[in-house]
């Protein structure tokens, strides 16, 4: 019975690697596919990509980008949730350091810059807020984790003593998210954001007065 059991083990160990190999595969393929997206959407904008454009920077088939995606939207709509996953991962590295609440806020906005500067897909997914009027699809709302996280920010730092009692935090932060957005828009059809974190920096200077 012991050999049976140990067959039948063997054999359904057998079956499932190729399906796990398949898997891993496919997710290879849907990685090539985001970054071949985001490259593209980041340089030509939502409305001059084509799904054959994105097929030849990924180096694969048409029918592997439709095995993926239903239409172009729906590759815009997984690149810009890929950016809104981004966003978060900055703010947990920013917010594991415990620096304080006003620092944090500097650094967030610096180290998103330097993000935006530098990685394709989160300049596709600022360009792609900018252009959603264009994709037919629901797009997640704008930068509101963002907001809400400097929010908590201020609050801690108004609770702290390090900005006045009368502060109103949630125009402050509305405040600080449109400028370093606006700030990193101008940036990138100035100079291609190689001034961005310069210009983060004036932002911070002028918002937040009173941070180390």
């Amino acid at each position: 019975m012991s050999n049976l059991n140990s067959d039948v083990r063997a054999a359904a160990a057998t079956k499932a690697a190729p399906r796990e190999l398949k898997q891993e595969r496919a997710g290879r393929t849907r990685r090539q596919l985001l970054n071949a997206a985001a490259t593209a959407f980041a340089e030509k904008g939502f409305p001059s990509v084509t799904l054959q454009d994105i097929a030849d920077r990924a180096e694969v088939t048409k029918g592997a980008v439709y095995f993926h995606f239903t239409n172009k939207e729906a590759v815009a709509v997984a690149v810009t949730e890929e950016f809104y996953t981004q966003l978060p991962a900055i703010a947990e590295s920013v917010t594991a350091r415990l620096l304080p609440p006003l620092d944090a806020v500097a650094e967030l906005l610096l180290q998103t810059a330097v993000a935006l500067r530098d990685n394709p897909v989160m300049q596709a997914g600022a360009r792609l807020q900018i252009e959603r009027n264009l994709v037919d699809a629901d797009m997640p709302t704008p930068f509101s984790e963002f907001t809400h996280l400097i929010t908590e920010l201020l609050a801690q730092a108004r609770h702290e003593g390090t900005l006045r009692t009368t502060t109103d935090i949630s125009s402050m932060a509305r405040v600080i998210v449109a400028a370093f957005f606006g700030s990193q828009h101008i940036s990138w059809v100035q100079h291609n954001r190689a001034d961005l974190t310069e210009r983060v920096r004036e932002i911070i200077d002028v918002t937040l007065p009173h941070h180390a």
